[in-house]
């Protein structure tokens, strides 16, 4: 099964996607270091990463930068998901 996208629509009415993780995406995220959990629908990042992240995005690095450079794939997680990290 490969991986898909549903539109569906927020509290504020606004049209939003979803990515899911298919099996080897789940895979292949779990592998990374920064990476604590991951299921079909989320992931959670180690706090040595959360860390990284800020301290890189202060210094001027774009989230695309931080995450590819941490070696994560923006074709498995989603351009939208990693820019949303920046405003956490």
């Amino acid at each position: 099964m490969g991986t898909f996208l549903y539109t569906r629509e927020n509290s504020e009415g606004e049209r939003m996607s979803r990515k899911y993780f298919n099996q080897q995406e789940q895979k292949q995220l779990a592998d990374n270091p920064h990476v604590l959990r991951v299921s079909e629908k989320s992931i959670t990042y180690a706090d040595e990463f959360k860390r990284l992240f800020i301290d890189q995005y202060v210094l001027g690095r774009t989230p695309r930068e931080i995450f590819e450079t941490s070696g994560f794939q923006v074709e498995v997680l989603g351009l939208k998901r990693i820019e949303q990290c920046a405003d956490r």
